[in-house]
Formats: C-alpha cells, structure tokens, sequence
C-alpha cells in the first residue's frame, strides 16, 4: 500500500464511504480505486487529488498533505544515479535491494536523516540567467 492509498482508506472509513460509493463520487471504476489504495496503480493525477479533496472537503493544509502523499506514492520508482558517484549509486542499488527487508524502525530513522538535508531551491531563470530578479 502507498502513503496516499493508505490516507485515502483512512478518509472513506472516517466518513463510512465505500470505495464504490467514492468511485461514482469523482468517475472512476471502483477496480481502479481499489488499485490504487493497494499500490496496484501509480500515483493519481493532481486533478482526481483534487476531485477526492472536495469530495472530502479537504482545503489548506489537509489538501495539500494529500497532493504531497500522492507525489511520494509511485509503486514504480527508478532512482536515475547518471552524474553520481559510485557511493551514491552503491547506495540506491542496496536500497533497491534491501527496502522490503528493512524493519520500520530502520525506515523511519532514515526518513529522519533524508528529512534533515537542506532543501536547495532551483534557481529562478532571471538569477541563473545573471540578471536581477
């Protein structure tokens, strides 16, 4: 199961939806809803996020929890190690191989060191351009 289908299981049993009854709801096949709460299916558009947002009445922050849980739930994920050192690469092979054996203890701890590297934000086109934003 992905972080955002176990989100959305957790919404439908808080509001006693069926998933049949939110699959009318937005217009998908209730096979479809059903594939993508087990991870079946890769992560959902931004658009049917926001079909499931108002169905919900999810807005600010809930909403965009939402939108984020569906960006982290690819059931698919390819790590493009291209341009990294051999360490790097060494790195995302082993986590390819051992992720389904790791306890979740071990998860969350590296979850915490991934979530205590600085976040670099792109440079706007002006600034990288050299001129002044």
């Amino acid at each position: 199961m992905t972080p955002f289908g176990a989100r959305l299981r957790a919404l439908r049993a808080e509001q006693g939806i069926t998933q049949a009854d939110l699959a009318g709801r937005i217009q998908v096949s209730a096979a479809y809803l059903s594939a993508l709460e087990h991870g079946r299916r890769g992560a959902p558009s931004t658009g049917l996020v926001h079909q499931i947002c108002a169905e919900f009445g999810l807005i600010w922050d809930a909403a965009e929890d939402l939108l984020a849980l569906a960006r982290l739930s690819n059931p698919r994920v390819t790590v493009k190690t291209a341009g990294l050192s051999p360490q790097q690469t060494a790195l995302a092979n082993r986590i390819a191989q051992t992720i389904a054996k790791l306890p979740d203890d071990t998860v969350t701890q590296l979850h915490a060191v991934l979530d205590a590297v600085p976040v670099v934000p792109k440079p706007r086109i002006r600034a990288a351009a050299g001129r002044k934003p």
